[in-house]
Parts: C-alpha cells; structure tokens; sequence
C-alpha cells in the first residue's frame, strides 16, 4: 500500500492523539477516597476511655444484657425506663460506661454552635483586596470588623488548580480535588462524595443558595431555594451580581432556612476582562462591603440568647497580575477567609497579621459549626480559634472528632498507617486525653488539670497537622495501566515516524507501507493474544479502578490489535533498513558531509529542548528557551546571507563543477536528502547558481538587515508581555497601555496596528475579500471600543460601554464570508480544475479570515504581536526562504519554532492562570459550550495556528517547488510535535511524585496534549490539500 507523506503523517497523529487521550485520562486520576457516600454516615466515636482496672466477665455480661434489654423495651413501648435499669451498677444510654466505673455521656455529634451561617463567597477575592491598602479604602466596613470587630481573619491557601468547580469541591468536602477537574470545570457533573452539604440536608437543614450554578450542578436538589447564574460569561460585570444581591432582603428577614449559600461573580469577570488592577475592582470591592455590612447587621438584630449566628466570607482563588487564575502563584492561591459572629471576643490590642490555614479547613470547621459529622474524604483541620470560647472538654471533643476521622481515612487508603507518624502522634493524644477525662470525671478542678488539658490539645493539633499532611501527599492514585497502553501507543507512533524519514522526505514523498505481510503474519497473531492475555490478568487482578478494563471488551481488543499492528509496522521497517545497509553506497563522504549550519542548529535546538522538559525550571521559563533559539537561528541565518552574497561569487567558479558532480552521485546513492527545489536535483548548487543574480539586486541590503529587524521584532515582544514565573510580576508594556490612563495611548496603537494587519495580508486575497477584511478590522474596533477598550476619537466618556455583542457578530460575518470564499476556491482547485494558483489564492484567503478572527480575540494591546507575526512572515518569505533556497524540511522547523515563540509573546506560558478565557464569550450574549472552548483554544493557540497555516500557504504557492513540498511539511511538522510530547510523557511518568507535579508537570502535560490535538487537525489539513501535480519549472 503506497501512501504520500502527508497522508502517512496525519493517520500517525491522529493514533498518537489516542494515546495520549489514554494517556492523560490515566494519569489524571481519582483522587483518595473513603466510603460511599450512602455509607459514610455512621457512629461518632465516643470520648476516649481513661485507663482503669478490666472489667470482668459478669460485668460485661450486665452491661451486654443491660444494653439489649434497652433495645427492646424501647422498641415495645414508648415509655421511660431508667427506672428498670436501676439493678445494673452501670446506666447505659445515653451516658456510656468505662471499664473503671466512670461515666461519660459524649457519645454523638456534639450540638451546633451557631443557629445560622451565611457563607458568602466572593470569587477571585485575593488576600490583599481585604487585608492590603484596598480593602482599606474600599472595604471600611470589613476593614473595621477585622481590625476591631468580633472576628477572626485567616488566609486560605489553595492547592492548584485554582478555577471554581475544584474549589468549590475542596471548600464542601474538605478533600483536594484532582487536576482533571480543570476540564470538567466547563461541565460540572454531581458531587457524590461524603459533603457538608449533604450532610446538611440529611439532618433536616434548611439551605438556600444564590450565585454560580456551579453549586447547582454539584448539588442538584440539595437546596430548598435557589437561583443559578452562569460563571462563564465573563464580560458580565454586574448582572450576575445583582441577581444574588435582590433575593437579599427578603431571605433575611425570613426565618426558614438554616445556611445561606451566596456566590458572587463579579470580581473574577472584571478580573478576566481588565486585570486586578482596573479602576473597576475599587467600586465591586465597595458594593461587596456594603452587601457583607447588610448581612452582618441583619444577622446581629435576629440572633437569640440561646445561639449566635456566623458570618463566614471566604473566596473560591484569587487572581493573577493578569486578572486570570488555575496556576500556583501567590495572588492566585492565597484568599481571605473570616468569621464573624457575636460569639467571638472582641478584638483588642495591636493588629496582628492573619494567621495562615488551608482551604480545606472549611469544612471540618462548618461541619462543628453546624453541628454536623465531618465529611468523610476531608484532610483539612478544625481551626481551633473558631471554638476556642468552649470549655476545654468541648475543645478536646472537637478535635478528638476531627483527629478520628483523619485516622480513619488513612487506614482505608494506607496499608501501613500503624507506622504513619501522624496515626502514632493521634494514638498518644487519645491516650493523654483519657487520662484527662479520668481527672475531669473526678472532679479535678485544679490549675492541673487545665494545663494537662492544653498539652493534650497541643498533641492533638501536632497529630492532626501530621495526618493532613499524609493524606495530602497522597492526594491521588494514578491509573498505571492505561498510562502504560498509552504511552506505548506514543513511542510506537513515534519510532514509526522516525523510521519512516529516508522514505517519507524523499523526492516523491511517497513509499510502499507493508500493511499485509504485518496483519497477516503469525507474529501479529501472537502479540494480540499475548497482549489480550495481559489485559484480562491486569483487569481482574486489579484493586483500583481502571479507565482501560471499563472499556469494552471489543474497544480493549481493539486498541491491542492497532499495539500489535505498530510493533509488526516497526519491525519490518527496522528490517528494510538493515537489507538497504546490505547494499553498495557510492560517496558515502559526501553524503554525511552535506549538512549545513542550519541543520546543525535545528537538530541541536530539537534535542536541547527535548532535553529541558525535564527540568521544573526550565518548563516554568520555556519562554526563554525558544526565545534563545529562534534568536541563534536569526543569527545562522544572517551568517548564510553574508555567505551568499559576499563569499560564494569567489568560492562559486572553482566548485561550481566538483560540487554539481557531488550532489548528482549522493542524489544517486541515498533518498534521505529533502530535494523539493527541481533546479539540477539539488539544492545548494541551485543556491550557487542563483546568488550571482541575487547579488546584483537591489534587495540585497535587505535581505542582509532582515534577521536583524527580526532580533528587534522579538525582542521588542519581549517587552510587551511578561510571561513564565520567575519574571512575571515585573511590569511590562502591556501593563502600561491597559492601564486607565493610557487609554489615548491604546486606542492609537490599536488603531495603526489593525491598519497594518491590513496592509500585510490583504495583497494575495482577491478584491471581495480585501473589503471584507477592512470592515471586519473597523467592527474590531468598533467591539473594543464598546466594550471599553478603546476609544474614538469623539468619544468623551465611558457612558455607553456595552457587551459588543453586535459589533463582534458583524466581525464574525466577514470572518465566515472571507472563510467561505477561500473553501470555495479549495474546492474549486480539489474537484473541478487542478489550477495552483486558484487553490494558493484560496488558502491564503482562508489565512486572511484566520488573522481577521485572532485581532478580534486578542485584547487590543496584544495586536502588535499579530502585527509582528505578520511582518516577520512576509520578510522571511521575500528576503530569507527565496534567496537562500531553503527546502521543505528547513522551512518547517522555522515555522514550528516561530510558531511557538509567538504562543509565549502572546502571554501565554505553562500554567493555567494565563488562558485568557475571556476570548472564549467574545460576541456570545449567554454561556455555549463548543463555541466558547474553540474561540478560547484559538485564541490560546493562535502563534502556532497561523504560523501552520503559513507554512501551508507558502508550500503551495512557490510555483518552483516540487509538489511533494507540502508532503515534507506535513510530516516533518508530526515529527516534531511527536518528539517533544513522547518524551515528555516518559518523564513526567517517571516524576509523577516530585514536588511540582501538580504546579508545573501536570498544566504542561494539559498543554501538550491540547497541542497534539491541534497538530493532528492541522496535518489533516495539509493531508486535504497535498493533491498529487506534475512537478512544475
């Protein structure tokens, strides 16, 4: 079976694309977990028991005949029977007996502290919004309850990803959610672990709840009332607000419920849309202070003698210097948590700085608040403060409750927790503490037992300090099996690809696949039932659950059939190879010795790369890696222009012959060489006989300041968006014309840029797409200026600031108009003639419409990048590929590089917190789903797209190539997305434990294999358009 390059490297692609799906649905796993939450409510455990003589056996047998004969009477008649109990030395309920006589009658969920609690959660409030100079002038009311109120103030850290749903989970649960809950984010399936919430609603609470419907979506009929508002149209500042804000004087003043659930919206939309530091965040910061001032006076004028209520305001994550979030940084981790009650003491003294706690203290702290067990799944810790007005025997149940449940989840997910230090440090406080309860049942009142009480508390928050940090490093258990059938789908894919360059960048781009000797073979039978073999063993041997055994018995058979049909592909091209080494080679010298400087560079820049990703650092700051190598290859490239133009009209006349000669006979001898430039069969002569001309053009002074100009396109990029992590604090360009008073400045710069986006693509579209492209630029400043971005020169104020709605629809029209147009001519170019320079005019009019969409979706101070993007395109088009001749081969690694380079200049980098999700609602009145995730991934991923689609686009108009340029292209760009992503997934295999393997190896790994996706679309692409043509002078 004959395949073209294109054709082989797509299929490939689209194979590895499933292995890495497999992949990552393994090594994002479940995350530790207890019982079922239909089995998670049991028994408390009672108080620990002091030491004391044994009982002996007919006490056992009294309390035993005492305790059922309770059971019964009480089943038969409704009637008090303490009074038949009198004979028993010992009572049994409610009171329950110690071996030593004592009693204690602590033996369930102590009762609740507060009558009401009103959570408010305030989405991406940052620490310093409560606690830094904002909150002091936009806060005054919360200022001055945390500074001399009854309250306590913490800082909650999150552990990442930092995006609502997770949050959400870890704030209700106690437990810290896996990081594949960052897909599903978009699509919140129902929370079935153990909750607060249901633990609420299953003791007859009352809850209401208003804001985010993600909580509507984790918890479906949980609440008696409620009214959901989408969290994904972010462009919404005050809507979302405002909703929860009108149900609030009516629910107050009501006494039926018994939690109130708020969620406001607003912060993180302004957040998303203009940063932290927009003049927006001061007046929603002050509505928010006056919505808590409401709440808190409403909830001090109902509390009753008997019980308090709570005020608790916390936030989901905080924000980036970007505005966005779901990355590790210190914005975007550490939220404001308070209490505030009347049942606290006042505030008095010097302000001391809030003390720090995890998120996932919450919910062990409500569930004692609420009177309620604590959820199963939790590893957060009682903040002890809250409880700290009880006496020291409440306190010691409160934490003892707490400790055992900690305990408890880690001998269900630890085989050896006899041995944890935590589970020891536990063991040795519930000893400590009997014999505390032993002096307290005495009637010890002394200064003894009060300081005997301290120590065992301060043993107790050691212990459960300990096992948190146990069970947290034990946050998940990875699916090893599916992420090994994954992974060896990769190398397969990959070795194949390697493999396969002799044949697949030859001159015809084309080479016989041995697809029946493999499938036929009995090797192939073989590796199937053995493969199927293993299967079964792991499947039914497994204790955990794995996502691979779930599938089908048909998919599982399935998936080890394409195994043991890429293993029998590889060895048979393994064999060609070695009978192809059997044959006679002529100028093998010559052959090895035709590589040149760039060729040098593009394998050492693959491997160093390749390299690094295996460094935490060297992943943070990639940016800087691809910014150091497109920087040398400017510099190669300059050193092959002096070459050319300088050196080679001496060097020309004395070679010119020996090196014809030489070329002919390596053409001869190997098909390794890319050859898509037809002139004479080689490229470097062709370069030699050409560069007398070139040299008395006038262009070559700028060709010669071409990769120069370039160095100052790049580095002026730098400039314009600070990315990574070491650096990412610092401010940059783009901070300065997205602040408030730079906004003349902005409008101008979005005005020439827009105008020159212009200027550099329209000059290969036909003149219907050129009007359209021009009223597609002007409706792109016209949604900016809607929305606020920007301004017209007329415009004075900021009084008519909208969503853009209709501004970004009419963009969209002329994006679909100037799509369609160039589809047309494909089809044309495919089916009805085989004209190239139809098909070339309709690629680049499909680029137009691309380039028309990304300057919609990138925020106004990022069009100079598209601007840049363009210009550097066109001068290497003109003054770099042409005159040095490069070959298909070198031309895509330049623009995979150059592809990459611009995904970091445009902000982006390796963690979550930089995708600008904002993009993804660009002309969208309400949340859709599809078109929200690819306008976000286009905008994400636009650097790579449009320098792909340029490399497609160029391919196929330079009319001296041969046709099996595109072919090239197409595989050497699977190659080098395969590279990096198949050792990638070996390392990060390999580091699955380290430190940062959830802040820096996990959003990578997201990363790359998003990028794979994108890849296989692409190749697809190049596959659709690599028709076959007569090769062409």
């Amino acid at each position: 079976m004959r395949l073209r390059s294109g054709v082989f490297a797509a299929s490939c692609l689209l194979v590895e694309a499933l292995g890495v799906a497999l992949f990552l649905r393994g090594f994002f796993p479940v995350a530790v977990r207890s019982l079922p939450r239909r089995e998670a409510r049991g028994d408390p455990p009672a108080e620990p028991a002091p030491p004391g003589p044994v009982v002996d056996r007919c006490q056992q047998y009294l309390l035993a005949v005492a305790k059922s004969l309770k059971h019964h009477l009480s089943r038969l008649c409704r009637v008090h029977f303490s009074v038949v109990l009198l004979h028993f030395p010992y009572p049994v309920q409610p009171s329950y007996p110690y071996s030593n006589g004592m009693v204690s009658n602590w033996t369930k969920i102590p009762p609740p502290l507060f009558k009401k609690v009103v959570l408010v959660l305030i989405d991406a409030l940052r620490d310093d919004f409560v606690f830094g100079s904002k909150g002091k002038q936009f806060m005054p009311y919360t200022t001055q309850v945390v500074e001399k109120g009854t309250s306590y103030s913490f800082i909650a850290e999150a552990k990442p990803p930092t995006v609502t749903m997770p949050r959400i989970k870890a704030l209700m649960t106690g437990s810290i959610p896996g990081f594949i809950d960052v897909i599903v984010n978009l699509n919140s399936p129902a929370l079935l672990d153990d909750n607060l919430i249901w633990q609420a609603k299953t003791t007859g609470k009352r809850i209401i709840f208003y804001g985010d419907d993600t909580w509507v979506k984790l918890f479906p009929k949980h609440f008696v009332e409620h009214d959901g508002t989408t969290s994904f149209f972010v462009s919404d500042f005050t809507e979302v607000d405002d909703n929860v804000t009108r149900h609030l004087d009516r629910v107050l003043k009501r006494e039926d419920w018994d939690l109130l659930i708020l969620h406001y919206l607003g912060l993180d939309h302004i957040g998303h849309m203009t940063g932290p530091n927009s003049p927006l965040v001061g007046p929603k910061l002050r509505e928010m202070d006056n919505i808590l001032k409401k709440i808190h006076i409403s909830l001090l004028s109902k509390e009753e003698a008997s019980l308090p209520n709570l005020l608790v305001v916390c936030g989901d994550h905080g924000m980036s210097e970007t505005g966005s979030h779901g990355g590790s940084s210190e914005g975007e981790v550490h939220t404001p948590l308070l209490f505030i009650s009347s049942a606290f003491e006042k505030r008095s003294g010097p302000l001391t700085p809030p003390g720090l706690v995890q998120q996932t203290d919450l919910a062990s702290t409500l569930a004692v608040g609420l009177g309620l067990p604590i959820s199963r799944n939790s590893v957060g810790n009682l903040i002890l403060p809250v409880v700290g007005g009880k006496t020291m025997r409440e306190q010691l149940r409160f934490v003892h409750l707490n400790g055992f449940q900690l305990s408890r989840l880690l001998q269900e997910n630890t085989p050896a927790y006899e041995k944890d230090p935590g589970y020891e440090h536990f063991k040795i406080a519930e000893k400590s503490h009997g014999n505390w309860i032993k002096l307290y049942l005495e009637g010890n009142n002394s200064e003894i037992l009060l300081n005997l009480g301290k120590k065992v508390l301060k043993q107790y928050l050691e212990a459960l300090k300990t096992l948190s940090s146990s069970l947290s490093k034990q946050v998940a258990q990875y699916d090893m099996y599916s992420m090994m059938v994954g992974t060896v789908i990769i190398m397969e894919v990959l070795l194949l690809l390697l493999l396969s360059i002799p044949k697949a960048l030859s001159s015809q781009a084309e080479f016989e696949v041995p697809l029946s000797p493999p499938l036929f073979s009995l090797l192939f039978y073989l590796m199937c039932l053995m493969l199927c073999a293993v299967h079964v063993i792991v499947c039914t041997s497994a204790e955990s659950l794995c996502y691979f055994c779930s599938m089908s018995w048909l998919t599982a058979v399935g998936v080890m059939m394409l195994i043991s049909a890429l293993m029998c592909g590889i060895l048979s091209a393994i064999a060609k190879i070695f009978e192809n080494f059997r044959l006679p080679l002529k100028n093998l010298v010559v052959s090895s010795s035709s590589w040149s400087e760039i060729d040098v560079l593009i394998l050492a820049g693959t491997i160093g790369h390749v390299l690094s990703l295996g460094a935490s650092s060297f992943i943070e700051e990639e940016h800087q890696t691809w910014y150091f190598l497109i920087n040398t290859l400017c510099l190669v490239l300059c050193q092959e222009l002096c070459r050319n133009n300088f050196l080679l009209k001496e060097w020309e006349p004395h070679h010119s012959t020996t090196m014809k000669q030489n070329f002919d006979s390596v053409g001869e001898a190997s098909e390794c060489k890319n050859i898509d430039i037809p002139a004479a069969g080689n490229s470097k002569l062709s370069k030699a006989t050409s560069s007398a001309e070139f040299i008395k053009g006038s262009d070559k002074w700028i060709s010669l300041a071409s990769p120069w100009i370039i160095l100052i396109c790049c580095r002026l990029l730098r400039s314009l968006n600070q990315t990574g992590v070491q650096w990412a604090h610092r401010s940059d360009f783009g901070h300065w014309l997205t602040s408030s008073e730079h906004k003349s400045e902005l409008s101008f710069l979005a005005a020439i840029s827009l105008l020159m986006i212009l200027f550099l693509v329209q000059r290969r579209c036909s003149l219907v797409s050129k009007i359209a492209m021009a009223l597609g630029l002007l409706g792109v400043y016209s949604y900016r200026a809607a929305i606020g971005n920007v301004i017209f020169p007329w415009q004075h104020d900021s009084k008519d600031i909208s969503k853009g709605i209709t501004e970004a629809r009419f963009v969209y029209v002329f994006v679909l108009g100037i799509v369609f147009t160039g589809t047309k001519d494909l089809l044309k170019s495919q089916v009805i003639s085989a004209d190239s320079s139809v098909k070339s005019t309709g690629l680049w009019e499909v680029y137009s419409g691309l380039v028309l969409l990304a300057a919609l979706l990138f925020r106004p101070h990022n069009l100079p990048v598209l601007v840049f993007c363009l210009l550097i395109q066109t001068m290497m088009t003109k003054y770099i590929w042409r005159p040095l001749k490069c070959d298909a081969a070198q031309i895509t690694v330049m623009h995979y590089w150059f592809g990459q380079a611009f995904f970091y200049f445009q902000g982006n980098s390796n963690g979550i917190a930089t995708v600008d999700i904002s993009a993804g609602f660009v002309g969208l009145e309400s949340y859709v789903e599809i078109p929200a995730i690819f306008l976000t991934a286009f905008a994400t991923y636009t650097g790579p797209l449009l320098w792909a689609i340029h490399l497609l686009c160029y391919l196929s108009s330079e009319v001296n190539r041969n046709s099996a340029a595109v072919g090239h292209g197409c595989f050497c760009y699977a190659v080098l997305r395969s590279v990096p992503v198949a050792i990638y997934i070996v390392l990060v295999t390999g580091l699955r434990y380290h430190l940062f393997i959830w802040s820096v190896f996990s959003p990578k790994l997201l990363y790359e294999g998003v990028h794979v996706f994108i890849t296989a679309a692409v190749c697809l692409f190049f596959m659709a358009m690599d028709q076959k043509h007569s090769q062409k002078v």
